[in-house]
């Protein structure tokens, strides 16, 4: 496993304990698909601290946390619904629950999240599942004056 951080202080205003249900999720997921592949693999968690894009103010800035995966890459026909209420990409026993609810949660603190299929240069398959929350106004002003002063 692979974590790389922009090395500024990332502070959300979130429900803890319901992002680390988000994170703990996506990183089941992938550890699943490494496992079903059978050939194991990386997975690497990328977290960044961005502007927001297609937000109302260019300056509004996000938090992006990215966990890929080198198993199987989600089949095309279910990436449109992956998270909806009883869709799964695995063989194994599940639900079907679990990104719906980490949907839910991320949406839930103004945030996105979706999937794609790694598309590296490298040739490797799998997945990357990424969200986003906005940073609240209140660490977005303080990191803007602070910013204006240097």
């Amino acid at each position: 496993m692979k974590l790389s951080y922009d090395p500024q202080d990332i502070l959300v205003r979130a429900d803890k304990g319901r992002i680390a249900q988000v994170i703990s999720n996506l990183l089941s997921n992938a550890f699943k698909s490494i496992k079903e592949n059978g050939k194991g693999g990386t997975v690497t968690i990328d977290i960044e601290n961005k502007v927001s894009a297609g937000g109302p103010n260019k300056n509004d800035r996000e938090i992006v946390v990215s966990i890929s995966d080198e198993g199987e890459s989600i089949d095309s026909k279910i990436l449109p619904s992956l998270f909806s209420k009883f869709v799964s990409t695995y063989s194994s026993k599940g639900t079907g629950l679990g990104l719906f609810i980490s949907k839910s949660i991320v949406e839930a603190h103004g945030g996105k999240i979706w999937a794609e299929n790694n598309s590296s240069s490298d040739g490797k398959k799998g997945a990357v599942f990424t969200f986003s929350i906005p940073l609240s106004k209140g660490e977005h002003e303080e990191r803007r004056q602070d910013e204006q002063q240097q």
